[in-house]
């Protein structure tokens, strides 16, 4: 492989998503930015050492902690008169490119595209600075098709997009099935159809594609018209746990303002806190800022399953973004990544410290 090829392959990369999707679409991957014209007057209060702090987040289930944060005003709670705005995104690459650019100054993104803005900046464009969600990734089938896994050779298989999270998951699995795929076209003992995830289940409908290996809600929406759970992520991985977003901050914006990234990351906690504590009341503030964004909201067999398959967490889990970030290179979809450096967990730690929590860990990956 060439050395532009993996950039450009990780530039696709996002949840997670990826990671990589979803009312809407997958944990990263889609269209372009949505600014959301907030008019919130910021809390009362002493204002930060920034006026104003951007915020990027995908309108999707996987980033309910930034929904539910704006939604019920948990984040600008906590910066005072400092004022968040807020910017949605369908794609990992856009809120990287936001990210570097300085529209934004923090976002909740997938891992694999948090990888890949690190990797391509040389280390200096953004860190890692908190964990937001783990899991709402499976592999949903045609039953009438796919009566077990080794039934899925042979098939055609939708992820999101190349090289996205789910994308490597499924590659990832496929070769540990023994199975061979060509990870460019996709094609081999199983047909890999990149396919966005606002079309999958129309694909899944028509017959074109036998199952999808997608986050929530889209998985969700598949077995609402027929499909099957097959295999859920999280089973194959220790503790079931696998991180789905993550935090990412703008290695400038941290230098200049870390008052403001703390209370970012409070709110996060505290939002954390609150939708773990009350699930209902936060899938319905999560669901009405859906419906606020997209102009409806998720029905409830859809928002239901969906919202049960995903955890609310603070840890980033680093040891399975390295881990991830291992199964892409295994496929030939990316260049050994120096990822020494991407996360920055200080301020996190001193939040969770303050809350009376544990501390999380950066898997040997934090800065020096």
């Amino acid at each position: 492989m060439s050395a532009a090829r993996p950039l450009t392959t990780l530039r696709t990369i996002a949840a997670i998503a990826a990671l990589p999707l979803l009312a809407l679409t997958a944990c990263g991957y889609g269209s372009e930015s949505k600014d959301e014209d907030t008019s919130k007057v910021a809390a009362e209060g002493k204002k930060l050492s920034a006026d104003t702090v951007r915020i990027g987040y995908f309108p999707n289930l996987t980033h309910a902690t930034a929904l539910v944060g704006d939604q019920e005003g948990l984040l600008q709670k906590e910066l005072g008169g400092t004022k968040a705005t807020y910017s949605q995104f369908n794609a990992g690459p856009a809120e990287i490119e936001a990210l570097n650019s300085g529209s934004i100054d923090i976002g909740w993104i997938g891992p694999s595209p948090a990888i890949n803005g690190y990797s391509t900046t040389d280390g200096k464009g953004l860190r890692i600075i908190g964990g937001s969600a783990s899991g709402g990734v499976k592999l949903v089938v045609n039953p009438d098709k796919v009566k077990s896994l080794k039934d899925v050779k042979g098939k055609k298989i939708a992820t999101p997009q190349l090289g996205n999270t789910q994308d490597v998951a499924f590659l990832n699995w496929i070769a540990e099935q023994g199975w061979t795929v060509d990870a460019q076209s996709g094609k081999g003992d199983v047909s890999v159809v990149r396919t966005d995830n606002k079309i999958t289940p129309d694909a899944y409908k028509s017959g074109s594609i036998d199952g999808a290996w997608v986050p929530e809600p889209t998985a969700s929406k598949l077995v609402a018209e027929g499909g099957k759970v097959l295999l859920d992520e999280a089973d194959l991985w220790p503790d079931k746990k696998f991180v789905i977003t993550n935090i990412i901050v703008s290695q400038k914006f941290l230098a200049d303002h870390p008052d403001v990234v703390q209370a970012v990351l409070r709110g996060s906690v505290k939002t954390n806190t609150w939708i773990n504590a009350n699930p209902d009341k936060a899938k319905a503030a999560a669901n009405a800022k859906l419906q606020e964004l997209s102009g409806k909201p998720l029905p409830a067999e859809v928002l239901d399953p969906a919202w049960k398959s995903i955890q609310f967490t603070d840890d980033p889990l680093a040891s399975t973004l390295n881990t991830e970030a291992a199964h892409a290179v295994k496929a030939g979809l990316l260049k050994q990544p120096k990822l020494d450096g991407i996360y920055d967990l200080a301020p996190l730690n001193k939040v969770l410290k303050a809350e009376g929590k544990s501390p999380v860990d950066d898997a040997g990956l934090g800065v020096k």
